[in-house]
């Protein structure tokens, strides 16, 4: 029996509650959060970093992608949660019509406010409504029967330089009051975490991977309120913020501060982020529109473009080390899935501007990496051998960037269908990389680069193929993407995102390559316009002894070696001579 979702049945019938959705964010919406805010994982096992739990009164299921589903069959076996499969982050519309089997007209459906955003909860009362249910958004389970509920991370706030940064706070400021004003509303309420971090040239530690400090902001022209755990900060970070012209409350006064707003005020609410208890408080007039801080940040000035560069050099360095610890280690049997990440931490850590890993690394050998996010634990760590394909998706917090990539390796005696399966998938990789395309193109509209030599055999892969990376902050950022959804923000100069096509074969093997890459301007064009392209920033070999040459033409190869050479070129400085030979081996041209 799975007594914690006992415990929450036993609460929603004290409660008079019929069902209730439990999404695995918190009040800020935030795709990876603090322990803090894990009640979906302490409900249901699941751990995943997108899943939305169902719970009635004698049913629960779960809810996830993709990129998912493997793990979550493991993780939910026992647990009392059927899986539902569903499109990336595509869940609340199969929610409610699994719910209007489930429970009937006049039940209690019950969130809590805090954890949905008000577009969200709007959605649920309209559905709602449709359904003939009652909607409660005050049912607050992780604050009544969670007892041994892990505490607030109250780890410091710590000021990230402007020599890293490259602008100051003013000018952030003042484009983002800017934009606010242009909407016709005079103040603006900040939820979103990285916005805050990336707004203020300030970062924390309270997420896991992630540099940032749980707050809220809100501005005015008149005023500048930063809501944060006092513990929170020390005096360097209060005189920097007074400076600034901030005051600092307490996280928790953030509600009484929004029921008090003079009702002549206009706020700007981005309604995907905001949570429905925060915009429910306000009283005053609302303008709803997405973050101005979002594209603002989503485009890299020169000064951290510059960083990300370097960045790059010093984490493909650490990386040849450690693949280099690989290839020597895992024919002796001696080590697993585990290890290998904790060697690449020991390997990136000798950078001084190293911040800890942008993400749990993805280690996955032979079956393990068909489970696309997959997370090895003690008891499921597989021992490395002399043969199989080796997938390893990694990446760096740096002071001056942030990293994201993925190589699939062999570890010996590749078969005549690995090679073909990852030279297809280096194929889709490669096309992205080269693509030139005219302003205005958004990332649906070159998805399908990545993917068609996958589609040629009537295969593909579930998740998207391209996600924006954020500097010294998230991972995962917006505002634009590469994938098969429609998402209207057009590909601009100074974007940054990840391009990663990958192949999963449950059982067998996952395979999956992933370079970042930076917008820049391209061919301009007096018949047909400006065009952009592409800058490849990350910088390690794709192993060729997985290539078929036959599959590939004459500028696919052209393509690979010259990045092979650039790869050798940009990384030799970092590394001993033993190092320069093994990366000289693995950047040797091919041949079609």
């Amino acid at each position: 029996m799975n007594t914690n979702l006992e415990l929450l049945r036993e609460l929603m019938r004290a409660k008079g509650v019929d069902a209730v959705i439990i999404p695995g964010t918190d009040p800020h919406q935030s795709e990876y959060v603090s322990d803090y805010w894990k009640f979906r994982d302490w409900v249901s096992g699941f751990t995943g970093s997108n899943g939305t739990a169902v719970v009635t009164l004698d049913k629960a299921s779960m809810w996830t992608d993709s990129r998912y589903f493997l793990q979550a069959e493991i993780e939910l076996e026992g647990s009392g949660f059927e899986l539902q499969k569903v499109e990336y982050r595509g869940e609340l519309a199969t929610i409610m019509s699994w719910l209007a089997k489930e429970i009937h007209e006049d039940d209690t459906l019950a969130i809590d406010g805090r954890l949905f955003s008000l577009m969200e909860a709007n959605r649920l009362e309209q559905m709602c409504g449709e359904n003939g249910f009652l909607l409660a958004t005050d049912f607050y389970p992780a604050d009544e029967i969670w007892e041994d509920r892990p505490a607030r991370p109250m780890s410091p706030a710590f000021i990230h330089a402007e020599e890293y940064a490259g602008e100051d706070v003013e000018s952030k400021l003042s484009r983002t009051m800017e934009k606010v004003e242009q909407s016709g509303a005079d103040s603006i309420l900040i939820t979103a975490l990285d916005e805050i971090a990336w707004l203020l040239n300030l970062r924390g530690s309270d997420v896991d991977f992630t540099p940032v400090a749980i707050a809220y902001f809100y501005m005015s022209d008149k005023d500048r309120v930063l809501f944060i755990d006092s513990d929170k900060v020390d005096r360097e970070v209060e005189s920097y913020l007074s400076s600034h012209k901030i005051r600092v409350k307490d996280y928790d006064e953030i509600e009484k501060f929004l029921d008090k707003r003079n009702v002549n005020d206009t706020i700007m609410l981005d309604p995907n982020k905001v949570s429905d208890t925060l915009g429910q408080t306000l009283e005053c007039d609302k303008v709803y529109g997405t973050s101005p801080v979002e594209a603002l940040k989503g485009i890299k000035n020169e000064v951290q473009i510059d960083g990300f560069r370097r960045a790059m050099e010093r984490d493909g360095a650490a990386l040849v080390r450690l693949f280099m610890w690989i290839e020597q280690n895992a024919a002796s049997g001696t080590i697993n899935e585990i290890d290998v990440w904790e060697q690449g931490k020991l390997e990136r850590a000798k950078s001084d501007l190293y911040r800890g890993d942008s993400f749990e690394m993805i280690c996955g050998y032979r079956e393990h990496g068909a489970i696309v996010h997959y997370t090895a634990t003690p008891e499921s760590a597989s021992t490395l051998q002399g043969e199989g394909l080796l997938l390893v998706d990694s990446g760096a917090q740096y002071l001056d960037g942030t990293t994201d990539i993925t190589r699939t390796v062999t570890l010996g005696n590749p078969t005549t269908q690995e090679k073909h399966d990852f030279t297809l998938v280096l194929k889709g990789h490669l096309a992205l990389s080269r693509a030139k395309f005219p302003v205005g193109t958004t990332g649906v509209q070159l998805d399908a680069f990545a993917r068609m030599p996958l589609w040629q055999e009537a295969m593909t892969y579930g998740h998207g193929t391209g996600h924006g990376v954020g500097h010294f902050l998230s991972c995962h950022e917006g505002p634009h993407s590469i994938r098969t959804s429609l998402n209207p923000v057009a590909l601009v100069p100074g974007m940054v995102t990840s391009n990663e096509p990958g192949l999963y074969k449950e059982g067998e093997y996952g395979i999956r390559t992933e370079n970042i890459l930076l917008v820049v301007e391209g061919p301009k064009t007096e018949a047909f316009g400006d065009f952009l392209e592409f800058e490849t920033l990350t910088l390690f070999p794709y192993d060729t002894r997985l290539i078929d040459t036959a599959m590939l033409t004459a500028e696919e190869v052209q393509q690979i070696n010259d990045y092979h050479a650039m790869v050798l070129e940009r990384l030799t400085p970092y590394l001993n001579e033993e190092e320069k030979i093994w990366l000289s081996e693995k950047c040797a041209s091919i041949n079609s």
